[in-house]
């Protein structure tokens, strides 16, 4: 599939080694002014090349709207086509890895499903496509019905380790020094959604930013509310109690993370996705071919350390795209 959503639908094309990466916006109304600025903020906090903690490629990542718009910016209610020019390809990174199946990589089942693989990069494998998302995020962002949400991420822990900046930092620095990666989680919160946005049974909400979030180059785990640690509470514990503060129904506590029954409660809705150490690594791997002799991949090319740092805005991008969907709905 390279299509997400229904009322508000992103579908994509591009490999990272390829030409260029873009997509189509379509469910966007008429008439809303789009901000440029809003755009090129989000996609430059995806950009990659931004510090020593991640890839050292260095593309610009400005999108050139082909598309939906008139010449001020103005939606015309009609697809909205973006797309962005890869300009720092560096495939002969990737040579000898064409014969070769990369451990954690899609090498070997998209071989397995397609007869073939692109080795460059990963091709549509690869975390460059989620550039794509934050754009069509960005431009959701801006909807009218999005105007009183907040939609906020951040990397709360590497390796294990919850701490300040410096101290996360300081666990990317030595895995690199290691040739290694590492992993993270990235906590999201969102704020100012009313109370009954979602559907029941399998249009659930939170089953909807699920499936966006393990969608995610990575992604290896999601959870709302109490998560994974509700299995080891009581009943008492979890219970978010009613009250009612100047005529509106609240919850005490928020154990449900802003959902239940798969409809928004008007509580913030706050979820984490955990992602995984970077599957290429800078240092020797053991492996095989595609005739399955044993071979050792050599550590080469430019990646990531640690996948969670910049998946904090593609985190709120996917949310976004989510919410506007059904908020449109």
């Amino acid at each position: 599939m390279n299509t997400f959503g229904r009322n508000l639908r992103l579908t994509t094309f591009g490999e990272s080694h390829g030409k260029a990466m873009g997509g189509i916006l379509d469910g966007i109304p008429g008439g809303i002014k789009i901000d440029m600025d809003i755009i090129l903020r989000e996609t430059a906090r995806r950009r990659p090349g931004q510090s020593h903690l991640v890839t050292a490629r260095n593309e610009k990542d400005i999108p050139e709207l082909l598309s939906g718009l008139t010449d001020d910016m103005v939606t015309l209610g009609t697809p909205i086509g973006f797309i962005v020019r890869n300009t720092d390809q560096r495939s002969g990174d990737y040579g000898e890895m064409a014969q070769l199946y990369r451990p954690n990589h899609a090498d070997f089942t998209y071989d397995m499903r397609y007869g073939l693989h692109e080795a460059r990069g990963g091709g549509r494998a690869s975390a460059r496509e989620t550039l794509n998302w934050v754009i069509g995020g960005a431009i959701a962002r801006q909807l009218p019905c999005m105007k009183n949400v907040s939609v906020q991420a951040k990397v709360i822990s590497i390796g294990g380790v919850r701490g300040t900046s410096d101290e996360l930092a300081a666990v990317v620095e030595d895995a690199m020094r290691r040739g290694d990666s590492v992993g993270g989680v990235v906590e999201c919160i969102i704020e100012g959604i009313p109370a009954g946005i979602g559907n029941p049974v399998f249009g659930k909400l939170h089953a909807r930013l699920a499936q966006a979030m393990m969608s995610i180059n990575a992604a290896k785990g999601f959870e709302y509310g109490d998560g994974f640690a509700a299995a080891a509470m009581y009943g008492t514990e979890h219970a978010d109690i009613f009250t009612s503060e100047e005529g509106q129904i609240k919850t005490l506590t928020n154990h449900s993370g802003g959902i239940q029954g798969g409809i928004s409660n008007g509580m913030p809705i706050t979820f984490r996705v955990a992602f995984k150490p970077t599957p290429t690594l800078l240092r020797d791997i053991e492996t095989v071919d595609k005739e399955g002799h044993a071979k050792i991949l050599k550590g080469k090319g430019r990646h990531d350390p640690c996948v969670a740092l910049r998946a904090v805005p593609v985190v709120e991008a996917m949310a976004v795209l989510v919410i506007a969907d059904e908020m449109l709905g």
